[in-house]
């Protein structure tokens, strides 16, 4: 059986790395660095992104926490597919430069509200 402590660390430093190259790709964008368009820069966040998403599936099954079942979980994928939206409207699919930094500050709310619902475990916005 796989332990969850080293795989919780690996699912987190995915998370922390995946984020990173998303602001610096970000950057890149509102700067037209050609930067964006290197191999390296379209290969590296599907990898790391992968393995982020492999480690969270793993751990919901090592925990027998699943979506649907637990909200919170929940809350967290749905979140998830409307960050990976963002993300493509702000990296490649915006029409406008107004509209990727639009799509780029929703997406980095969106991984804010993600990393949130991690910690608390809660899907509710608190607001008082």
């Amino acid at each position: 059986m796989i332990a969850m402590d080293p795989l919780k660390t690996l699912h987190i430093s995915c998370a922390a790395i995946s984020i990173a190259g998303f602001v610096l790709r970000g950057g890149w964008m509102l700067i037209d660095s050609p930067l964006l368009q290197a191999r390296l820069t379209r290969v590296l966040p599907h990898v790391v992104d992968t393995l982020l998403l492999g480690t969270g599936v793993a751990l919901a099954l090592l925990s027998a926490q699943y979506p649907f079942v637990q909200s919170w979980l929940t809350a967290k994928i749905v979140a998830l597919v409307i960050y990976i939206g963002l993300g493509m409207v702000a990296l490649k699919r915006g029409r406008t430069k107004a509209v990727r930094l639009a799509a780029l500050a929703g997406a980095l709310l969106t991984f804010g509200y993600i990393v949130g619902v991690a910690l608390t475990r809660s899907a509710g916005l608190n607001w008082s």
